[in-house]
This record gives C-alpha cells, structure tokens and sequence, in this order.
C-alpha cells in the first residue's frame, strides 16, 4: 500500500548555500500525488515544482529542481532521501525560500519527525520500478550504474587525497531500515580548501562546522569528528537514494556509485527512462513490497544508528 505522513511536520533553519532562513512543512497527501514542493513565498508564478527527475537542472554541489515557470527550489536531497527511506510515496512540501534547509547537514532531523508523526496507509497499490538490464553513465573517472536486482541495494566509493577520507567503499541492501540505521545521520563533508573556494564563489554561505563535516588534510575540523570512520562514502550514499527518489517510484535494482555526483545520477536516471527496455514499472506484490525502503521501521529503529 501507498503511505503519507498522519500530520505536518515542521523545520526552520538555513540554506548551505544561500545562507537565508528558511521555514519547511512537509504535509500528508492523498494517494497518486507523489512528492512536490510548493514555494510560499512566490506570488505571480507557479509555486508547484514536481519532485521528478526531469524537473532536476544542472548546478553545482546539491540537486536544484525547476518548474516551467522558473520558480525553483535547491538541495533537494536530504529531505527526499528521508522520504524515500521512510517508505513515504505521497507528500506535499511547502518551503519559503528556494533552498531546503540543511538542518545538521545529514537527513537525520527529517527521519526522526517523519517517525515521530508516524505513516498512514493508502487505499493504493505501491508500485516499484523493476530494472531489467544494465544503464550504466560516465564523467571522466566518475561512474554511476544500475543493474537487476531483487531489492535496492546501493554500491559507492570515493577517493579523496585527504588522509581524513582517503578510499573508502561501502554496500547496502536498503531494506529493512537500513537507511534509517545506518545512512540517514551521515552528513555532508567538503575539504578546508573547497569552503574557502566555494565561498568566493558566492557558495556554502550558510556552511559551519556544526553542519558538514571539514576535513583538512589528516585532520577532521568539525568537532567531535565524524559520526562513522566511514560517514563521507555512507553519506554519498545518502545523496544517491535522494537523487534516485526523484524517479517518482521506489527502484528494485543495484546502484554502484564511483565518485559519482548528483549531476551523474541524474544522467543516469535520464538515460534510463530513455531506454524503456532497461526497466519497468510493476504493482507489488507482498513480498515485493517488503523488500523497499521504509517498510517496517519504527521510530526506535532510530536508536540502533550503526
């Protein structure tokens, strides 16, 4: 069955980017309606953006979708990867300003309300999307692919020369809560000399060491350093459910990430749905339906972080 949160939830806090406050609910919503977000703040315009693939425009560092009236709404990522982990299909988000706010930089703070207020089931069947053969894109040494199998599971590695990351690959089924348990309190991390280049760029301004992790060389900035030896991959993929969310349907295949982006996730999906012989799209069936993102989590599932 579909779901949708039973209440609104509420947030405020600032964008990484923009560094403006920025007021968030997220509201239950009847079934077939999908995830979308809506500016409040626009008038004269159409605030509704479709939390969709083909509604994502190219940018750097985060996911910033677009609606055909240009009103748009940016990092996107977390919040959806939150949705997306906690099994929730239908959602109206309604947002102030035109960045999702980063909160403690992870998805954490979205998963703990959406499981405080709890999930109300939907006269709907839940579909998924089935992947039947592999889709693989490129950026240089970057790589992103999907290929058949039997529940989402995500595959990822990166390579930074800071000895604080250096090489680090991680493999999860994303069943049984495991976005919940072990991803969603992972957060974002940059390097010392990219916050430095970012925001003479005009980017990151509302960035601080309380929401993104910094590394500089060996040395971890942030305080009480990381919250896993391994948060940058476990957050990276974080980031790959978020994106993959936008394909409007849970995925029953294997994503492998290698320094993959947002931008390269979404090519990836593109070029997926361009190839209708890569996929399709099925009812599920109980047994398929255990095996998503979400089902059966409890909020005290929150307590057994890995």
């Amino acid at each position: 069955m579909q779901t949708t949160l039973k209440s609104r939830t509420r947030f405020t806090g600032i964008g990484l980017h923009t560094g403006q406050k920025v007021r968030l609910a997220i509201h239950p919503a009847a079934a077939e309606y999908g995830i979308w977000f809506r500016r409040t703040d626009i008038v004269g315009a159409d605030p509704l953006i479709a939390a969709r693939w083909d509604s994502v425009v190219p940018t750097k560092l985060c996911t910033r979708l677009v609606n055909e009236s240009g009103v748009s709404v940016s990092t996107v990522e977390h919040v959806m990867a939150a949705l997306a982990g906690c099994g929730v299909h239908n959602a109206m988000i309604d947002i102030d300003g035109p960045e999702v706010p980063i909160l403690d930089g992870s998805a954490a703070p979205f998963v703990h309300a959406i499981l405080e207020c709890g999930l109300r089931s939907l006269d709907a069947p839940e579909r998924a999307i089935e992947i039947l053969e592999p889709v693989e894109v490129h950026d240089g040494a970057a790589r992103a692919r999907l290929e058949p199998a039997g529940s989402l599971e995500i595959a990822f590695h990166i390579d930074f020369r800071d000895t604080a990351i250096g090489r680090q690959d991680k493999v999860l089924d994303m069943a049984n809560g495991a976005f919940v348990r072990e991803l969603c309190d992972s957060r974002t991390f940059c390097r010392q000399a990219d916050v430095e280049a970012m925001r003479a760029s005009g980017l990151a301004m509302g960035g601080t060491l309380e929401n993104a992790v910094v590394v500089d060389g060996p040395r971890v900035l942030s305080p009480g350093g990381m919250r896993h030896s391994d948060e940058p991959v476990r957050h990276k993929m974080l980031d790959a459910l978020g994106d993959l969310a936008l394909a409007g349907a849970p995925i029953l295949g294997r994503y492998t990430g290698t320094r993959a982006g947002h931008a390269l996730t979404n090519r990836l999906l593109r070029t997926m749905f361009a190839r209708p012989a890569s996929f399709r799209m099925i009812t599920c069936d109980p047994r398929t339906a255990r095996r998503l993102p979400g089902v059966g989590i409890r909020a005290d599932d929150l307590r057994l972080v890995a």
